[in-house]
């Protein structure tokens, strides 16, 4: 090893750049290693299906970005980060072709699922308000490094004690059983459904509440929306704000080799054999990552723990170059930037059950994306993108099976906007392999970091007061397996990072 600097950060998704501005910030050396050839992890663009279209390689939507109290810290406009707003965050679509709908303003919220059935959106806003009116609080509780107690006081002390213990009763219940206390009408309860699943745990298991009702109340207090130009601008805007501070990110460099004793981080061995000597190395990958870049130096007994670590479920996206705005039956969709595809909420439920029981669904649930509408920068006049992904069984595999796959997409959207297969221009797969291939942190295709499940959404990724610390000191873990998990957010890097600080002014 030859180089020396303060500290060394592998990745450079949002985790990965967060810990390093929040290092370079508090006046530290700070390198980056990338292994692939641009940075931003899975927040990426590319003209995936023709030149002149833009699509967003991996993610795309960012409710969590436009709330997180890490980014809200960074002069990310300033580094040419703009947000794009659609008219409708999110639509979920019915057979009947009405559609729930969900709006930032409350009121316009209120008045759809109104007229969907009489009294749901009144329910819907006397659930929803005491949420916003204490959102700060809210936010730093389940946008905040662990343990939360930052905003959990606060929370307790706005809700009251009924109003805190039945934000604790939303932790614990399926969505299922919300959306049935909640609504009376179709309509609503698949609104709340669709939101439930950007996670991978089904609305009728216990954890799921929270999932849907988070997003849905991100709808409110800060919208869904994208960065202007694809997701690839707010990459470049902290990837800017970084080299403003000093930070360097190194391309093309994999590290191969975390160094220590066992007891001591020393530093990084990348590719080739060159080295970073530091004290602190924050990962930004996933736990079984970090097991095989430390190698026998992890004490094994925390070794054991964080191999029990579980990925969700696999994942198909499939992105379009279309000829013209998807026709969309149902009048909300065709404004909204990304529509749930499912049906009534025992349809989405069907579906999500196949892929939990290892079956294929014929007609499978998706989140769809239609970003072009709002953002016309993003195809040529008259064109427009979409993209949409699936959860599937370990069965979907393989380039026959994935092209199979596609088909039964497209059919369904068929369904709820009939002629969109006649707008296709081209279109380009992802199957699981794909996406890890693209980025090794999607595990399987997993695009979650990991499960929900409700005991590795708490303790993620494993029991401990301080997550993203490992037993060798000056070594930390700082991606979308810790908590609170996925999302761009960047609050695990920056927990992470926060830590190290700490731990090196206490002499740890």
């Amino acid at each position: 090893m030859t180089d020396r600097v303060d500290a060394v950060v592998i990745g450079s998704g949002p985790n990965g750049l967060s810990a390093a501005i929040r290092l370079a910030r508090a006046g530290r050396s700070v390198v980056v290693c990338e292994a692939a050839g641009a940075p931003g992890g899975a927040v990426k663009s590319e003209p995936l299906t023709l030149d002149g279209f833009v699509s967003d390689t991996f993610s795309a939507v960012y409710p969590a970005a436009a709330a997180s109290p890490v980014f809200a810290r960074l002069p990310l406009e300033a580094h040419g980060l703009r947000w794009v707003h659609p008219p409708v965050a999110m639509a979920h679509p019915m057979p009947d072709g009405r559609a729930g709908a969900l709006y930032r303003d409350l009121d316009r919220t209120v008045e759809n699922l109104n007229a969907l059935h009489p009294g749901d959106g009144d329910s819907w806003r006397r659930w929803v308000t005491p949420y916003l009116d204490n959102l700060p609080a809210l936010r730093r509780t389940l946008l905040g490094g662990f343990p939360p107690l930052r905003g959990a006081v606060p929370l307790a002390a706005g809700m009251g004690v009924t109003g805190i213990l039945e934000f604790a009763r939303l932790l614990l219940i399926p969505a299922a059983q919300l959306a049935s206390e909640l609504f009376e009408g179709p309509h609503a309860r698949a609104w709340l459904f669709g939101s439930v699943l950007h996670g991978d745990v089904p609305a009728d298991e216990a954890g799921s509440a929270i999932a849907g009702g988070y997003l849905q109340i991100l709808g409110h207090a800060a919208g869904w929306p994208s960065p202007q130009g694809g997701a690839g601008r707010f990459t470049d805007a902290l990837v800017s704000y970084l080299r403003s501070l000093g930070g360097t990110i190194l391309l093309s460099t994999p590290v191969t080799r975390v160094v220590s004793d066992g007891r001591r981080v020393a530093g990084v061995v990348t590719a080739g054999g060159a080295g970073l000597r530091a004290p602190i190395v924050i990962a930004a990958t996933t736990p079984h990552g970090l097991l095989r870049l430390t190698g026998d130096r992890m004490p094994q007994r925390y070794a054991d723990r964080l191999g029990r670590f579980r990925y969700g479920p696999r994942t198909v996206k499939v992105d379009w170059a279309l000829d013209g705005p998807v026709p969309w039956s149902a009048p909300e969709a065709r404004l909204a930037g990304t529509v749930h595809v499912g049906g009534d909420a025992a349809a989405v439920t069907a579906q999500t059950a196949a892929v939990r029981d290892g079956r294929i669904p014929d007609r499978p649930f998706m989140l769809f994306g239609q970003q072009s509408l709002a953002d016309p920068s993003r195809a040529p006049a008259g064109k427009h993108t979409a993209w949409a992904y699936t959860r599937v069984p370990a069965s979907v595999a393989g380039t026959e099976a994935v092209v199979a796959h596609a088909e039964r997409m497209t059919d369904q959207i068929e369904r709820f906007a009939p002629g969109f297969r006649d707008l296709v221009l081209a279109r380009h797969l992802q199957g699981p392999a794909d996406l890890e291939r693209a980025d090794p942190n999607l595990v399987g295709g997993d695009v979650g970091g990991g499960s929900y499940a409700l005991d590795q959404t708490v303790f993620r990724p494993l029991p401990a007061l301080v997550p993203y610390a490992t037993p060798i000191r000056g070594l930390w873990l700082g991606s979308a397996s810790t908590f609170p998990g996925g999302a761009v957010h960047g609050v695990p890097g920056w927990a992470a990072a926060s830590y190290a600080l700490t731990a090196r002014r206490i002499g740890r």
